[in-house]
């Protein structure tokens, strides 16, 4: 990828046109309502579609540091999901004791 004489984009262009028509389905909307309480940003999806069409026609630098930018922001932000419980270090006490339904939970 150092060179741009064979540079492509991270993705096929057409992998970003079905990325914004499933962030527009119905499905999709609701599950990001249910998951993070709003509707999913798809205008990125749309915009780096376009930005890699125009970059297969005039194959020009700044279209291709705008989708590099674009899925680089992309991954860092998958990357900043919180953890759902905090990992323990050691385990429980009585870890190897038989489960007794009896007992109250700590």
């Amino acid at each position: 990828m150092a060179d741009s004489g064979c540079w492509r984009p991270p993705r096929d262009c057409d992998d970003y046109w079905s990325e914004w028509k499933h962030c527009k389905s119905l499905r999709n909307r609701f599950h990001n309502y249910y998951t993070y309480g709003k509707a999913p940003e798809c205008q990125e999806w749309k915009r780096d579609y376009m930005t890699c069409r125009d970059w297969e026609k005039t194959k020009s630098n700044n279209l291709k540091e705008a989708l590099q930018q674009s899925e680089k922001t992309r991954l860092e932000g998958k990357q900043n999901n919180s953890p759902v419980w905090t990992l323990r270090k050691n385990p429980p006490p009585d870890w190897y004791l038989p489960l007794d339904p009896g007992k109250p939970r700590q």
